[in-house]
């Protein structure tokens, strides 16, 4: 019914009364049945995009809905579910013109919000745990900026705006979220994220995880938890 209505408005433009009985359509001035019918394919396009089938594992079992937003952080980054961790739907994301990665992956939450804090992205990846080899990303104009590395344990505390990077052995293929808050006085850092558990945040962080210090080394409490890569925009590649 939304098709037909949508095709009827397009032609209304086109169409005259010839008299209170006989009515037929008439291009107006300056258009022609090739231009309708390209907006009219333009239309039906769209509509088959909007309607593209959704894979079962992505509606059925859901922790939350598919598409349901679950929070955001305080910079306003929105978190999206993705069902359950099973849900793969191969449907690009962009964010201000940008690929950000397939809907509602962790690596797409992650690249976004890099995105629109950082105006910075890494490179394609396969899984989530292959981000940690990684040794750059790069802003829209193209420059590299280096993305180093920092091992659970490291002597260097994490930041917030720095991405934990999890083994595959979580899920086979890890796992990525950011760190939007951080009180080591207190013991705790606050994650963003998308695709771990898919349920709904409590407030502006997905997930609250502990922190300690020993023999001035940082350990972040987290199973597969290999450690935290960092944006460094004052060193240039």
């Amino acid at each position: 019914m939304i098709l037909i209505f949508t095709l009827g408005s397009l032609l209304i433009p086109y169409y005259q009364k010839q008299s209170p009985i006989k009515k037929k359509f008439i291009l107006m001035p300056g258009k022609s049945w090739f231009y309708i019918m390209f907006k009219t394919l333009l239309i039906f396009l769209s509509f088959s995009t909007l309607f593209a089938k959704i894979p079962q594992k992505c509606l059925n079992d859901c922790t939350t809905s598919y598409g349901k937003v679950l929070g955001k952080s305080d910079d306003n980054t929105i978190a999206y579910s993705n069902c359950s961790s099973d849900c793969v739907y191969f449907s690009p994301n962009k964010y201000l013109g940008t690929y950000t990665g397939i809907k509602w992956q962790c690596v797409e939450y992650a690249r976004r919000w890099l995105l629109k804090n950082k105006r910075v992205v890494y490179g394609d990846v396969d899984y989530a745990s292959d981000i940690w080899k990684l040794s750059f990303v790069t802003n829209p104009k193209g420059k590299k900026f280096n993305f180093t590395t920092h091992l659970n344990g490291t002597n260097k505390a994490p930041e917030i705006g720095n991405l934990l990077i999890y083994s595959n052995e979580f899920l086979g293929t890890g796992h990525v979220a950011v760190i939007t808050g951080i009180n080591i006085k207190k013991g705790f850092v606050l994650l963003s994220e998308q695709n771990y558990d898919n349920t709904e945040w409590q407030g502006n962080f997905a997930r609250k995880v502990d922190i300690i210090v020993k023999n001035k080394q940082y350990w972040i409490l987290d199973s597969y938890l290999l450690g935290w890569k960092r944006v460094e925009k004052k060193s240039k590649l």
